[in-house]
């Protein structure tokens, strides 16, 4: 027997875990209680990860699509036929007919995350999405406008806290969520025991609204008005106090006068929470001497997501929170992270709309398109009409909204690659498949989630079980598409190609340097390579000699359980990275957007609204193939008020009726009053059984897909990011099945 230490992949907590494995048989999987980040937490996903590995439905072999059906096929096989198919589409339309889209479990792939960049440079499309435009992009987008650098997401610092004002998030189930916080349970009893308080502002009272101090009901979609009257008291009583922040921040006056006609009791009625409980929250955060406001998919996922993801921060900085212990900080990631790079304190700031949609005029931020744009970017005709399309490890047939019309569009491909552990329902209209590796397989570093976590730590696994079928890493079957694009062959040496870009990276980034640079990162190939020069080059790097102790990959690899690097410090001003060296808390563009909400503010509540709901047991999609995952109780459930399950007529266990717009599902109902009274909550992530997936265990038991009932066309105007809360629905009951004579 063998014990391996991993990083668990499957969320963003990245618990530490110790793996038992025999043969290469994987025995037992616990919680590392020497890890320096997770300290022995675990989550039941970590256990999954045996039935991910030995899952007889996770591809194996690539899959060419022959006469309508997937055959196996060679590695050597699958990219002469990509060459095949994909270059005269490039050749006849041009780069821009091709479409990139990313999956969420790409951010857990090291070799899709240092790779996937140099596929981008070298196809040249301006047609890139991603699943971020379905959950994360407002917030992305509001901190490249105030700190200069898209993932300059401030997070809590719950180890230090007095006060935690939790918005739309659920970290009970998350663990976090830009915000890697394993164990956040721990971390919420320690904050309550020494005397601190959490507040949870949510349209259910969710798992963490039931251990915390307070819940507060709001509208779903409303959050900008509680925000609005927030940010408004905190002017109104005097309670402005950005502390040490004062010489740093621009805008103040502007977001004063911008937020004058949305007092708390103007508020009130349009988000739900009564004008005394708003007034109240702002003077404890204002008076509390170490508080965070926090929010998450709830405050992205809407209409005005860019707009309450901005005023979260604004209050923050308002009152001294931001940049302070027990606060907000901002981590300093130990490689990859753009606010440790260049000049400390000032930088170009981010940039949107360099180009549009070419339906809809959608914008580009942070060089993505909406996901939402691109069924119609493939189904409506013109130039650069989308005709070809990479998926990797995406599934957005059933996580996008509308589902359906990206379904058909997809079959109007001339070509689609996709690059999957699964054949699943998007999968399934690929012509070539390139199957991924295994978690335990692979080598593990976390270039996102470092970014966000609530302390400072390096953590590296290597590949803990021998790979069978000759398959190659993710990051080779990426040069191989490279070398394709660049017109090498897919037989081309990809280790030569390899080489050659690095080369160029570093020409253009050290300059005459390259080669002893190059030559100090031997013999390490491939993605090792980059995590060494990440390593190596950052904040606790080595600086190749001239940090003498610093951070390397042996130095990393060494330490099997991680290296500590330390709680969170106060990093500004180095950490901005705008124009103008301070934090922007009146970006024009939010500013502007306010006009949407003042014509919104007397808009009468719909009667029944959708919302989501996260579960920790179905993170992604395909976790529904997974035993240990998919036991127990039915998830698929649609949460009802009491009060409307006897308004609606219908009953807990019984099936009803959700429609919108002519779109309907079934749907089992829950009658809980967790609920806010004219809310529905409905998870994500199901609707399986489709043909032609092989998901055999999701199949069982399918679930209803509330992306069926969403409209594509409903986003948020700045950041692009899909409306997924508060969409207006109807309910009825459907009568059980007659009882056969």
């Amino acid at each position: 027997m063998t014990i391996s230490h991993r990083i668990c992949p499957l969320c963003e907590a990245a618990c530490g875990l110790t793996i038992e494995h025999a043969d290469g048989a994987v025995l037992r999987i616990r919680g590392d209680d020497n890890d320096v980040f997770s300290k022995g937490f675990l989550c039941p996903k970590a256990v999954a990860l045996k039935d991910l590995h030995e899952d007889p439905d996770r591809l194996r072999t690539p899959l060419i699509k022959r006469d309508g059906q997937f055959v196996e096929a060679s590695w050597e096989e699958a990219y002469a036929e990509i060459e095949r198919r994909l270059l005269p589409i490039i050749a006849r339309d041009g780069p821009h007919a091709v479409a990139t889209l990313l999956g969420n479990p790409v951010a857990h792939k090291m070799s899709l995350m240092l790779y996937f960049p140099r596929l981008a440079k070298a196809l040249g499309t301006r047609n890139m999405y991603s699943a971020s435009s379905v959950d994360q992009v407002p917030k992305m987008l509001s901190s490249g406008l105030m700190f200069g650098t898209w993932l300059s997401v401030p997070v809590p610092d719950i180890e230090r806290s007095q006060f935690l004002l939790i918005i739309g998030a659920n970290p009970m189930v998350s663990n976090g969520s830009l915000w890697t916080v394993p164990d956040f349970r721990g971390k919420a009893k320690a904050l309550r025991a020494r005397g601190g308080r959490i507040v949870v502002v949510d349209p259910r009272r969710t798992e963490t609204a039931e251990i915390a101090d307070q819940h507060l009901f709001i509208r779903p979609g409303a959050d900008v008005f509680f925000l609005l009257g927030l940010v408004h008291t905190l002017f109104d009583e005097q309670l402005v106090q950005p502390g040490s922040l004062s010489d740093h921040v621009a805008g103040v006056e502007e977001v004063q006068a911008a937020v004058s006609g949305y007092s708390a009791e103007t508020v009130a009625a349009r988000c739900g929470i009564a004008a005394d409980e708003i007034r109240a929250l702002a003077r404890e955060i204002a008076a509390t001497r170490h508080a965070a406001v926090y929010g998450r998919i709830g405050t992205c996922t809407q209409q005005y997501g860019t707009l309450a993801s901005w005023l979260i921060d604004v209050i923050n900085v308002l009152t001294g929170h931001l940049d302070e212990e027990g606060g907000m900080l901002f981590p300093k990631a130990a490689a990859f992270a753009a606010n440790t790079r260049g000049k400390p304190g000032i930088g170009k700031g981010v940039v949107t709309g360099r180009y549009q949609a070419r339906v809809s005029g959608a914008p580009e931020v942070a060089g993505e398109l909406p996901v939402t744009c691109l069924a119609e970017e493939i189904d409506t005709p013109g130039p650069e009409q989308v005709k070809a399309l990479i998926a990797i490890a995406g599934n957005p047939a059933l996580s996008a909204p509308n589902g359906a019309r990206l379904a058909a569009a997809l079959d109007q491909l001339e070509f689609m690659l996709s690059m999957d552990i699964y054949l699943n329902e998007t999968s399934r209209h690929a012509d070539v498949i390139l199957s991924g590796v295994s978690p335990l397989e692979d080598a593990h570093y976390d270039v996102s989630f470092t970014q966000f976590s609530h302390h400072n730590h390096a953590r590296y696994s290597p590949p803990m079980l021998v790979r069978s079928h000759g398959q190659p890493d993710e990051w080779q079957s990426l040069l191989h598409l490279i070398a394709i694009l660049k017109g090498r062959g897919a037989g081309a040496d990809i280790e030569a190609l390899d080489d050659e870009l690095l080369q160029e990276d570093l020409e253009r980034s050290v300059g005459p340097l390259a080669p002893a640079v190059m030559a100090a990162l031997a013999p390490q190939r491939g993605v090792e390579r980059l995590l060494d020069l990440g390593l190596r080059s950052g904040p606790y790097g080595d600086q190749f000699g001239r940090a003498p102790g610093g951070l390397t990959l042996a130095a990393v690899r060494a330490a099997p359980s991680g290296i500590d690097l330390g709680p969170m410090t106060p990093r500004v001003p180095e950490v901005l990275r705008t124009p103008s060296g301070k934090i922007e808390l009146a970006p024009s563009m939010l500013i502007d957007d306010l006009a949407r909400v003042a014509a919104d503010l007397a808009a009468p509540a719909p009667s029944l609204v959708l919302v989501g709901r996260r579960q920790l047991r179905s993170n992604n999609s395909w976790m529904h193939n997974l035993p240990v995952l998919a036991k127990g109780a039915y998830r698929c459930t649609a949460l009802v008020h009491p009060s409307d399950a006897a308004r609606y007529g219908v009953c807990h266990g019984g099936a009803a009726e959700l429609s919108r717009d002519g779109k309907r599902i079934t749907v089992q109902v829950e009658v809980s009053d967790e609920m806010m009274p004219g809310v529905v909550s409905l998870p994500h992530g199901w609707g399986h059984g489709q043909p032609g997936t092989r998901l055999s265990i999701a199949a069982e038991r399918p679930g209803a897909n509330i992306n069926a009932l969403l409209d594509e066309q409903l986003r948020d105007p700045l950041s692009g990011n899909a409306v997924l809360s508060g969409i207006p629905i109807t309910l009825r009951p459907v009568p059980p099945p007659p009882i056969p004579a």
